[in-house]
Parts: C-alpha cells; sequence; structure tokens
C-alpha cells in the first residue's frame, strides 16, 4: 500500500503535486486545504482522509472537517492532526506513526517510538522553504516514508 501525504496547501493544488500523488492508494491530507476543490481533485485519485487546519476554521465547507484523525491504513496505525502542538502524549491506541502539517518545513523523524512525517507545503511557497508531498509505505521492517520535492 502506498500512502500519500499532502499538507498546507492553502488553495493552490500544483499539478507537480497530483502528478506525486498518483498511483497512491489512499491520500492524507493535514490540513490548511484552502478551497473544497482541493479535496475533490484528491479524492479523484484515491480515498481521501482530511484534517481541518487552523485557516480552514470558519469555512462553511470545513466545518464538518475533524480536528485529528486515527487511521489504520496497511497496517499502520495514524495519528493524523494539523498541528504538532495538538499530538496528544502518550499517542493513542498504539498509533506509530504522526502526520502533521502548519509548519511547512518537511519533516521525516524518529521521536518517541513513532515516525513523525510533516510532508511540507504543497501549496504557495513560504520564505525560502522547499514545497513538497510525502509518500509513506508499510515495510517489514516498519513504516517507510520519503519526501518528494515539487518543482
Amino acid at each position: 500500500m502506498k500512502i500519500g501525504l499532502i499538507a498546507d496547501t492553502h488553495g493552490l493544488l500544483r499539478p507537480e503535486a497530483l502528478a506525486a500523488l498518483q498511483g497512491c492508494d489512499h491520500l492524507i491530507h493535514a490540513g490548511d486545504i484552502g478551497k473544497p476543490e482541493i479535496l475533490d481533485a484528491l479524492r479523484a485519485i484515491a480515498p481521501l482522509s482530511v484534517v481541518r487546519g487552523n485557516n480552514d476554521r470558519g469555512l462553511p465547507w470545513a466545518d464538518g472537517l475533524p480536528d485529528h484523525l486515527l487511521l489504520d491504513l496497511g497496517g499502520l496505525r495514524i495519528y493524523l492532526t494539523h498541528e504538532l502542538a495538538d499530538v496528544p502524549w502518550p499517542l493513542p491506541d498504539e498509533a506509530t506513526v504522526v502526520v502533521t502539517g502548519h509548519s511547512h518545513k518537511p519533516l521525516i523523524a524518529h521521536k518517541d517510538g513513532a515516525l513523525h512525517i510533516n510532508p511540507g507545503s504543497a501549496g504557495p511557497r513560504r520564505f525560502k522553504l522547499p514545497v513538497s508531498v510525502a509518500l509513506l509505505e508499510p515495510t517489514p521492517a516498519g513504516p517507510h516514508a520519503r519526501l518528494v520535492p515539487l518543482g
């Protein structure tokens, strides 16, 4: 199973992001979506799990989106929320992967027994930070993630 991770689109869904996510079995958007059309375009690729980001609050189309999710995909227990500060410790229900957005800084790191992934921002460039998405796959050795730079 290949899981595509995207965050912080802020109303811009780059063609390079769509191309990088092709062939994924499931997609995850970690918030700050910007427009509902972005979710429609992602759902056209694969089933989608999504949380609301801080910039999605107060938007009628985003009111029903959750602030966090606990997912079981391909044998991976994934805790998804927009801001790292909102991740509970200890992690609930044996989650071994944490996916967040918000900072726009791509990150793959092991911390407190879990793989932490921030796919970075796939929307408008912020400062000099790279624009990216990430791919996540279960392997016999555990979850494996990699960043995919865009443009």
